[in-house]
């Protein structure tokens, strides 16, 4: 199962499907449905290599973790909403729901590629099955799905997952699950073996941290700065995570995970995937971002 995004074999289902609102991230307003007027014929967008100097900066972090193909090319046969426009409004309903069993998916392969989670891989291997075959089904099957009943169940593994690897740094870890720490100043601090899991760490300092083993699933890292921060490691860590911070060339990463471009500018978005909101703006500015509450797998 493919789980990064191939936006050349996708119907440009994120820039169709989603809405976003006028803000810092997003130069205007778009309704769910609707193709951002960026969208080319081609499916491409027509400003990728200028989208934060246009001010499309929100762009830049979404991550359909590859639902996007998986629903272009799979569910709908590779037959495209602009030729088909019945099967448009089934199309859109039917991608946010497959993105979100596309993530399910990345953090169940990220605990089955951990030795210390074996305990647990029998069920993983279980759930992936399962997800599996509902990625794979038609699209009423996809749209019938309790994401929220079949999330709260592989949860439970994922915990487990999280925990194991914890246990194997020495001492006693610290435990900061759902942890408002807005803005906080962890600069240098020692976090590894911790749980992050659904913290609020936007805007918050974590220059030169140690988060090796951390378990990081839900956590919000909008605008957070890893500058020099070691991730070697840490637990359920994705894309558009590291795509929301700041961070620099000292940054250590767990492999498999690219060093954002825009990191190289010392720059970093403050947007929610795709459904950002917020005051008007004509381009990305540095704003406090609002405080939010991250969703938790």
């Amino acid at each position: 199962m493919e789980l990064r995004a191939d936006c050349s074999r996708c119907f440009g289902l994120c820039c169709v499907a989603l809405p976003f609102a006028a803000s810092s991230d997003f130069a205007r307003d778009k309704r769910a449905g609707t193709p951002c007027h960026n969208l080319a014929t081609d499916f491409r967008c027509g400003i990728h290599r200028r989208l934060r100097d246009e001010g499309y900066s929100g762009c830049t972090v979404y991550d359909c973790f590859g639902a996007g193909q998986q629903v272009s090319q799979v569910t709908f046969g590779g037959v495209d909403w602009r030729s088909a426009p019945e099967s448009a409004g089934e199309m859109f309903e039917v991608f946010p729901v497959m993105r979100q069993l596309h993530e399910l998916l990345r953090y169940v392969a990220d605990g089955l590629g951990r030795p210390e989670a074996e305990p647990v891989h029998a069920g993983l291997r279980a759930a992936r099955t399962r997800l599996e075959g509902l990625v794979g089904s038609d699209a009423s099957t996809v749209l019938g799905t309790d994401v929220p009943a079949l999330r709260g169940e592989i949860n439970t593994l994922l915990v487990q997952v999280g925990d194991l690897v914890r246990a194997e740094v020495p001492g006693r870890t610290k435990n900061r699950r759902g942890a408002d720490l807005f803005g906080a100043r962890l600069a240098g601090a020692d976090l590894r073996g911790a749980s992050l899991r659904g913290a609020c760490l936007i805007a918050a300092d974590l220059q030169r941290a140690d988060l090796r083993r951390t378990d990081l699933i839900g956590a919000d890292l909008r605008d957070a700065d890893l500058s020099g921060a070691d991730l070697t490691g840490s637990v359920f860590l994705t894309q558009p995570q590291l795509n929301a911070a700041r961070g620099d060339a000292a940054t250590r990463l767990p492999p498999g995970l690219a060093r954002p471009d825009h990191w190289k500018d010392g720059e970093a978005s403050v947007a929610p995937a795709a459904d950002g909101g917020g005051r008007s703006g004509a381009g990305p500015k540095r704003v406090r971002p609002r405080r939010g509450r991250p969703r938790r797998p």
